[in-house]
């Protein structure tokens, strides 16, 4: 057993100044150190310096620098491009990368925290010793502490080939095997009574190697990928993504942060029987890259709901996948969607209903419940019953049946260390189990998968981060009776076809029996005497059936009178369809008489004005025609008189004869 120094004693902003402070910078708004610290790389040194100023100075309103300097540039940019962040979530996103950086600093910067820093004991794998030639061990699986402190390790342990013999808590089975590196954001999957863990987060550094752990046996193993197909990739790291198992005989990645991310999600599949990665090709409009989504597999489709994409944005869009076409959808809900969010759990119920649970955005985690009809494509938010989780994110879930399991999780102060169950049917909350201390499970990034052994399941927890990086390897036994937890009224509150479940609790003082051709009947044992005394209430009352039967009649009248209004609606808008056709018609041929009137009206146009052109030439012609007449008479005038003047003097001169008088002159 190990000590370590628990980090979840300071809340920000404090954290923030300490994180601040041990990064190199100064840890309070005043300070005077703006440089970038040597601590880190260069791109993690200026994320952390824009952080810095975003959150105690606010968004950049600087110029940018003119003078040639590429350091001054690369601080600008990158403090500008954190836009209108919010100073809470610039806080949390500093120390968060701090602590993928450097995960180890909180237990360093103790000198100058107030608050007091708290011993716990850490778990860690048991090694299984190897036997002598005459000896013969039976190991054992080692027990978490629960939060009264007591240990259950009554009737724990390995039969044969790992079979628990303790209900809901939590145990460290002996594992055997190179384990994988500690990990948290990573994904994992169960096929053929394996567990299969691919990417995640190691100290910052995203990872790409895919690990194996025989469920009947206990031992990891490293897959070993090949690269011999024409068809193979190597597959990037990555962490934040999925692994969906498909076809009995494939894995299928599915989104997540990269460092050389696409603008699109890709999904990746990896082939059992040939151990190779491939690219599978879709078809559609595909979603933003992103990480932190969930995705449900829902018959042969995966839906993808919110997430985180790669300039931080949070989503709460959704997505389908179907996965016997590879085509993408995006759907259009109707109804009041949850709120953009990453790092939530999400899960399907009766086919039909999915369920999104908790979550968080960079600086607020949450606890509330949204359900989506996936017939209707209309979110609802319903109301709980019992004890409802605090908020959370990074938690893991799986379902059993009608139940719902969320495990691990973190609310920016401290891991969650309750693992609750929820009824999917009648929406109940109950706790089954509460670790002590900062035990694994208590962890964000935590993966969960769903195994059985001799016809029980068995819940496999790995991994996740809550202060210290984990690989450790986690087995609860759920109790079916203590995990169907029912309302008081006992109505589903989903499907109103899959009946009240019945309620006991963890000590078993209650017991529930159906017997066939019978009411149902609760029988409660009354343990404060000697012999135990049993009552027996009818739990089906006469009065409420008839209620319940008055309101399903009136429910059904009322989805009649829809169903009719709905029609006549139809029918109208068919009508509506159809005069809008025929108006269209008239108006295609009204445009087109329109068109011809227009280059009529410009031929006509071009017409006039050639004639007008010629009329201007005519008048032209008219006014040389006058006055060239007006020349000719006066020609004509000149002549006459010269020809009257030409005997006497110059006639004579001329030779010319004179002229002859007429007897009318003498």
């Amino acid at each position: 057993m190990a000590m370590a120094r628990a980090s979840s004693g300071l809340a920000y902003p404090d954290r923030f100044y300490a994180a601040a402070t041990y990064a190199g910078f100064g840890g309070s708004p005043n300070s005077s150190s703006k440089g970038v610290t040597s601590k880190f790389s260069n791109d993690v040194a200026l994320l952390l310096y824009a952080l810095y100023q975003q959150a105690t100075v606010g968004p950049c309103s600087l110029p940018k620098p003119r003078g040639w300097s590429p350091v001054e540039q690369s601080k600008w940019t990158s403090w500008n491009g954190l836009g209108n962040m919010a100073s809470i979530e610039a806080m949390r996103l500093f120390v968060k990368i701090l602590e993928e950086e450097d995960p180890g600093w909180y237990s360093r910067v103790s000198n100058f925290i107030s608050d007091p820093v708290v011993d716990v004991e850490m778990n860690h794998n048991l090694k299984m010793e190897v036997p002598t030639k005459n000896e013969i061990t039976l190991p054992e699986m080692k027990t978490i502490p629960t939060e009264n402190g007591n240990s259950v390790d009554k009737d724990v342990l390995v039969e044969g080939v790992g079979s628990v013999g303790v209900y809901d808590q939590w145990v460290v089975p002996p594992i055997s095997g190179p384990h994988p590196k500690p990990r948290y954001e990573h994904a994992a999957a169960v096929v053929d009574d394996k567990m299969y863990i691919f990417g995640g987060n190691h100290n910052g550094r995203y990872l790409n190697d895919l690990q194996t752990l025989d469920l009947r046996n206990w031992t990891w193993s490293k897959v070993e990928v090949k690269a011999n197909s024409e068809d193979s990739v190597k597959v990037t790291p990555c962490a934040g993504h999925s692994l969906i198992p498909w076809e009995g005989n494939k894995l299928i990645s599915i989104a997540g942060h990269s460092k050389d991310a696409s603008e699109v999600i890709t999904v990746k599949a990896f082939d059992l029987q040939t151990y190779t990665w491939s690219t599978m090709k879709t078809y559609g409009k595909p979603p933003v890259s992103r990480g932190g989504q969930s995705v449900t597999l829902v018959g042969t489709n995966l839906v993808i709901f919110g997430g985180q994409d790669g300039n931080r944005t949070l989503l709460n869009d959704l997505h389908i996948l179907d996965l016997e076409t590879m085509t993408w959808d995006e759907i259009d809900t109707i109804g009041v969607s949850p709120s953009p969010r990453s790092d939530h759990a999400a899960a399907v119920h009766a086919e039909r209903y999915l369920l999104i649970f908790g979550g968080g955005t960079h600086a607020t985690c949450f606890n509330d419940l949204h359900v989506l009809d996936l017939k209707t494509m209309e979110w609802s938010r319903p109301s709980q019953q019992g004890e409802i989780p605090s908020p959370r994110a990074g938690h893991a879930g799986v379902t059993v049946g009608e139940s719902w399991f969320i495990v691990g999780g973190g609310d920016n102060k401290s891991g969650v260390s309750q693992t609750v169950v929820l009824n999917m049917s009648t929406l109940s909350w109950s706790v089954v189990t509460t670790v002590k201390g900062r035990a694994p499970i208590a962890s964000e990034g935590l993966s969960l998968v769903l195994s059985s052994y001799n016809g029980e399941d068995i819940l496999v927890s790995f991994g996740g981060y809550n202060g210290k990086y984990n690989n450790e390897v986690n087995l609860l036994k759920p109790s079916h009776k203590s995990t169907l937890q029912a309302t008081k009224s006992g109505t589903p509150a989903l499907d109103s076809g899959s009946g009240a479940q019945n309620a006991t609790n963890g000590t078993r003082d209650v017991d529930v029996e159906f017997e066939a051709g019978q009411e149902a009947k609760v029988r409660e044992i009354n343990m404060d005497t000697n012999e135990p005394q049993i009552i027996e209430v009818n739990e089906v009352n006469e009065r409420s059936i008839a209620t319940l039967k008055a309101e399903k009649e009136e429910l059904e009248s009322a989805l009649s009178n829809e169903k009719s209004q709905s029609l006549q609606l139809k029918q109208e808008l068919i009508e509506a369809e159809s005069k809008n056709a025929d108006l269209y018609k008239e108006l295609q041929s009204v445009r087109g008489q329109l068109a011809a009137e227009q280059s009529r009206c410009f031929k006509l146009e071009v017409d006039v004005a050639e004639l007008r052109q010629k009329l201007q030439t005519m008048d032209t012609l008219q006014k040389e025609v006058e006055i060239l007449q007006r020349q000719k008479a006066a020609s004509e005038e000149a002549f006459a008189k010269q020809k009257q003047t030409s005997g006497g003097v110059w006639g004579w001169l001329s030779g010319a004869p004179p002229p002859t008088q007429n007897s009318n002159d003498v």
